[in-house]
């Protein structure tokens, strides 16, 4: 499916990072970001606990034709605990829930947001295939999966879509995914691609963020990975400055260069971020610049897994682990 170049990840409105904006405030953010151009939301039924769904159908309300709709199933919150579960049956309850609190007929395009390890991928596409049948989902995506997972599941129906991490940061779509996607069509919408604040500069010390913040768990942001990380940012801020952009638009924009197909999808609970996320769209950086940018933040100079071994397990996307 053609979907546009940049999107707005809904998530950190609702979950995950920090406190959530009160509701009124993330709607406006909503609001504000159809007004500007923004065409493409992510969400989930995990996010929130079905609340992120809930406030980004009252932001498209009246206006459902301006947007791609992404949502995900397969991964929520279950008496406070997170699940993942891709039984078909639970996914059709899912997909059902989150039209529910969308209050839309149809999701355009809908990932399993997790690989259920104990359940065969065939048998979870093929319930979202049913779904797509039903017109209540337009196209099926995948989320956090290797390249094999993807063929698996092109047996059973087309996917339209794989969103994994892939940022300066985080390099595990160059492990094949990136090259799968463009010789497929698939679009590869790339999450966290300022690496979940770091390389927009928000990040100054861990040690600041508040106790349910998930990047507390996450072994970059620990010692003694964090301090061998914040020592690239000076050199991050003093290109980006070059480029005469901010640290997140720089991210933002090399993400964008490596492919047609591929999409990130930052996100902000911020009024002022959101306007710069949008200007990206039209900046003009030069190619050296974006090169030299690949070279400072690299694997090699990233210290730390990006998940701890709990989340790794959750996973199936390729490793440089398992690749060296």
């Amino acid at each position: 499916m053609n979907l546009p170049r940049y999107g707005l990840g809904c998530m950190s409105l609702s979950h995950a990072y920090g406190v959530a904006p009160p509701p009124e405030e993330g709607l406006r953010l909503l609001q504000t970001a159809l007004d500007e151009g923004v065409r493409f939301l992510d969400t989930a039924t995990l996010y929130g606990g079905g609340r992120n769904e809930e406030l980004v159908g009252a932001a498209i309300a009246g206006r459902r034709d301006e947007v791609v709709l992404a949502s995900k199933g397969g991964m929520a919150m279950v008496d406070g605990v997170r699940v993942i579960d891709g039984r078909p049956e639970t996914l059709r309850h899912q997909v059902d829930a989150s039209l529910r609190r969308l209050g839309v007929d149809h999701i355009d395009l809908y990932y399993l947001h997790r690989w259920d390890k104990s359940v065969p991928i065939a048998e979870s596409v093929a319930a979202l295939a049913e779904a797509v049948d039903a017109g209540k989902i337009g196209a099926i995506g995948l989320s956090e999966v290797s390249v094999a997972r993807l063929r698996e599941a092109q047996q059973v129906a087309p996917i339209a879509a794989v969103q994994n991490e892939y940022s300066l940061w985080t390099r595990n779509a160059e492990l094949g995914m990136l090259e799968a996607t463009k010789a497929d069509g698939v679009a590869l919408v790339a999450f966290s691609p300022v690496a979940r604040g770091f390389l927009a500069d928000a990040v100054r010390n861990p040690d600041d963020l508040v106790a349910k913040d998930i990047r507390r768990a996450m072994p970059r942001f620990q010692p003694p990975h964090w301090e061998a990380n914040a020592a690239l940012l000076p050199a991050w801020r003093d290109l980006a400055a070059e480029a005469g952009v901010s640290p997140a638009q720089l991210a933002l924009a090399w993400v964008s260069s490596r492919g047609g197909n591929v999409v990130p999808i930052p996100g902000t609970t911020n009024l002022d971020h959101l306007r710069e996320i949008i200007a990206v769209a039209d900046l003009v950086i030069a190619p050296d610049i974006l090169e030299r940018a690949g070279q400072l933040i690299d694997t090699p100079s990233v210290s730390g897994p990006r998940y701890s071994s709990q989340n790794t397990a959750e996973v199936d996307a390729e490793t440089f682990e398992d690749a060296a």
